[in-house]
Formats: C-alpha cells, structure tokens, sequence
C-alpha cells in the first residue's frame, strides 16, 4: 500500500518548501534547527577494520579531526543492521550525522522518496563532487521523486566502485592439478574435477546476499541491455521462465545436484562462507571486491587470485555503498567535510592501496600489483559499459525475499519452476507496492 509513503513525502515537501525559504547556511534545512559550531560528528559505516574501505575512512577521521577540531564518535554498525532498521533509525533521534547506506531503488532511493535523506545538490555544487563522479559511478547518488536511482538529485555520494569477482585458491588448484579458468566452459570442467575429487568447488552463502549475487550473475551470461533495463529499471516487463532469468534459475539448481554448491550451505551467512575461504576449505568464492581488501591482509596459508567470472560480459556491480546525510541531522555542513575528504586524493589513494576500487586516486600512486590489476579490470568494466548494478535493486522487500526463494531452491523444497513463480510474484508485488509502476 502506497499510501503511507506518500503522505509522509508529501508532509515533508511542504515542510521542507517553506523552510528553504530560510536557508542560511549550505544545504541546512529550518525543519532541523542547525549546529553552526558542532564539537562532535556521529558516523556510522558497516566496513571492517581490516579492509580497504574501513582502512581509508579511519584515515578519514583521523584528517577530519585533525583539520576541523571536531570529535567524531564513530560507531560500528552490521550491514543487516543498517539494512533493517534504516527507516525507523533516520526518522527518530538516534540517527547519526553522517551514515554509510546501500544505493539502489529500494534502498537509499525509498529512504530519498520517504523525505528521510538531505537533499545535497548544494554540497555537490559546493565541493564539485559531481565532476569526480560522472557516469554509471554518479548514478547511485541520485533519485528521482519516486526514488528511482540514476536521475533527479543528489542524496548519496559514493567514493568507490566495486563489481563482484571470483577468488581462486591458488594452492588448491595447483595441488589438484586443475587450471585457473578462463572460459565459462573451462569453469564447469574444473567444478567437475574438484567434485571427483570430493572437493565441493564453491563457498557458499545462500542465507544472505552471496548466492543471489551468483544468480543475477548466471542470468546476465544471456542478458542483453534489454533485459536489463527491465529488470533494473521498469521499462518493459522481466520474462522469468525463459532467457535470463529461467537459466540462472535451472543452473543454481543443476549445480546444486551436480555438488558444485553444497545443500548445507543454506543456513551460512556472507561473513561464514568468506571466513571459509579465507580459511583454505573451498577453492573458489563468487562475491564482492569489498573482500579483496581484508583477503589481502587476513589470507596468510595459500597464494590466491582474482578475475571477472569467466565468459562474463555484464557484470554485477556499481559505484561502492553511498555516503547520507539524515535529514534530522543538525550537523549538515560538518557532515558534508567529512564526505569530502574521503573523496580526497590522499584517502582516495590509501584506499587502492589497500585493496579497494578508488574513482579520485592518482594512478601513479597505486603501487601493488594486485591493486593495480584490480583497478584496471574496473577501469575496463566501466569503459565497456558492463556494469548491471545488483538483483536486489528493483523492490525494498526484494532482497530477503529473493535469498529466501534460493534457500528453497537449493534445500530442494522447492522446483524450479516454483521459485520462477515466487520470484515473479515478489518482484511484481514489491516494484508495485514502492510505486515504480
């Protein structure tokens, strides 16, 4: 039902209309009586400590405090977390100054629609962010009325991009006598040694998003920009029992029988399936280049290797997770500094250091190879105009609901052609249900 969203952006527009009027300060907003002279800055993210991204938004608070005396009170929070509870937290006095948050329609774009998020087309103009982020890269910092990502303004701003890859365990294939493959065919004949081998091939996360990552991945080997554009964004309707879809959906499936993926795997969350490939016990992992960083630091017992999924043109992924400024914040103008440095060469270039995909760093200034390799194969991705953003973008309930009809599919208690029907039905009902169509 609609009506609820609307009323409330509606009630927002009107406040915020008559309070624009009053505006003396970038981008503040009268409805929240703001700090001009804030001692402290609350920032929440979701990014480990040891990975890329939480390795340059440390350095982000170290310069932040340093360069404006502002204390920032950072605090650690799950992606479930965030994921769960956005609405509820940004519409209420717990919410933070400033908050890492996934971009997409049914995400940062209902929030954008719900009149939860600040508007920072001001900031964009004051700090010039959107001639660093141009593009495929800008679209997922900008939201139309309906919350429909890619146009209207800006309410998130991101500072990475990331796509999803395959990591090898080097060692085990070596030990295995198996190649690294290279073509999509190649892959299927190296899953089918490791099986004879007794050797399932993937980690696997199906109680989260890994496994669906998988599925839009499998879909997008058939997808052309059509298909796409329907999915992601409403123009035309999806075909979920035949082309794209109805493969990826009968090749979980054939996979799951032929032990490719195991039957077990779904109870295991994204961090369990990672920890078991940084640990040695599967020879390859499908997930995001959010990992690339901590695998860097945390895999100590085997050489391991990266590369896009084989026989792959499109691609999932995007720009990284997306900045916000809460609307409730009274720290706008504070807020909107810290988002700037980390769009900073010196942040920007720590972070391809460490492992991340940075979109403002000096490429001289990216020493490690596999860093440098990283970067390239983006660099690639977005010049070829592969990137085809994340399967649980279209509808806010469509994530859990997606993972849930997966977990069916691989325990077997459901058919193929069952979970074709429950995916059409969720997708249809929660695109409707946000008002896209």
């Amino acid at each position: 039902m609609k009506v609820g969203k609307k009323v409330v952006t509606v009630a927002l527009a009107a406040i915020t209309s008559v309070s624009m009027l009053g505006l003396a300060a970038c981008g503040s907003n009268g409805s929240v009586k703001q700090d001009k002279h804030p001692t402290t800055l609350k920032v929440w993210h979701y990014e480990e400590e040891t990975g890329a991204m939480g390795t340059a938004w440390k350095k982000t608070i170290a310069i932040y405090e340093k360069k404006t005396g502002i204390k920032v009170k950072f605090e650690k929070k799950s992606f479930e977390q965030i994921r769960k509870n956005a609405s509820q937290i940004l519409n209420s006095d717990q919410a933070p100054d400033v908050m890492e948050y996934n971009k997409g329609n049914a995400t940062a774009g209902l929030l954008a629609s719900q009149g939860l998020l600040t508007n920072l087309n001001s900031y964009v103009k004051k700090y010039g962010w959107d001639k660093i982020l141009s593009g495929s890269i800008g679209a997922t910092g900008k939201y139309n009325d309906k919350g429909v990502m890619g146009s209207g303004d800006w309410y998130g701003i991101t500072n990475y991009g990331e796509d999803v890859v395959m990591y090898y365990n080097k060692d085990m294939f070596k030990q295995n006598g198996i190649e690294i493959p290279k073509t999509y065919d190649d892959l299927l004949a190296a899953m089918d040694k490791f099986v004879a081998k007794g050797i399932t091939p993937l980690s696997e996360g199906v109680k989260e998003y890994p496994l669906q990552h998988l599925w839009y991945q499998l879909a997008l080997l058939k997808a052309n920009d059509e298909f796409v554009k329907n999915y992601q964004m409403y123009t035309g309707d999806v075909d979920w029992t035949s082309g794209a879809a109805d493969y990826a959906t009968k090749t979980i499936k054939d996979w799951v029988t032929k032990g490719y993926i195991s039957k077990d795997s779904t109870g295991i969350d994204a961090e369990t399936s990672g920890q078991a490939f940084m640990n040695g016990k599967f020879p390859m992992y499908f997930s995001g280049t959010w990992w690339f960083g901590r695998f860097q630091t945390e895999i100590k017992g085997f050489q391991w290797a990266e590369t896009k999924f084989p026989g792959s043109g499109k691609v999932p992924g995007s720009s990284g997770n997306i900045w916000v400024i809460p609307e409730r914040s009274a720290k706008k103008d504070a807020a909107a500094e810290f988002i700037n440095i980390t769009l900073s060469k010196e942040v920007q270039n720590l972070l391809g250091n460490s492992g991340g995909v940075p979109v403002n760093a000096d490429s001289s200034a990216i020493t490690d190879p596999k860093s440098q390799q990283l970067l390239a194969e983006f660099n690639d991705i977005l010049k070829k105009n592969q990137l085809a953003f994340y399967p649980d973008w279209p509808a806010s309930t469509f994530y859990d609901q997606l993972n849930a009809a997966l977990q069916d599919l691989v325990n077997g208690t459901a058919t193929v052609q069952q979970t074709e029907k429950q995916l059409k039905e969720s997708y249809d009902k929660g695109v409707k249900s946000d008002g896209y169509k």
